[in-house]
């Protein structure tokens, strides 16, 4: 595999999950209560619960874009 392609494919990686993360934030915020009942069918949560799985799951989703897509771009960026 050559470095530009693994450079692009960093990049367009990083791109589509932020995409997916503000596709999620926007869903979330517009259709909270909506989620939450629907969920409520199968799981009994709280809206505090609710609220801190959607929060921890956003920045599990935030850091994996971090660490495992733009950082090393970054890093061949420099390198190359």
């Amino acid at each position: 595999m050559d470095i530009q392609l693994l450079k692009d494919v960093l990049l367009w990686s990083a791109v589509i999950e932020t995409g997916l993360l503000l596709w999620w934030f926007a869903v979330y915020l517009c259709c909270r209560d909506r989620l939450h009942r629907f969920h409520g069918r199968w799981f009994r949560l709280t809206p505090e619960q609710f609220d801190a799985i959607h929060y921890a799951g956003m920045a599990f989703l935030k850091l994996t874009m971090f660490v495992l897509h733009l950082v090393p771009w970054v890093a061949l960026q420099i390198v190359t």
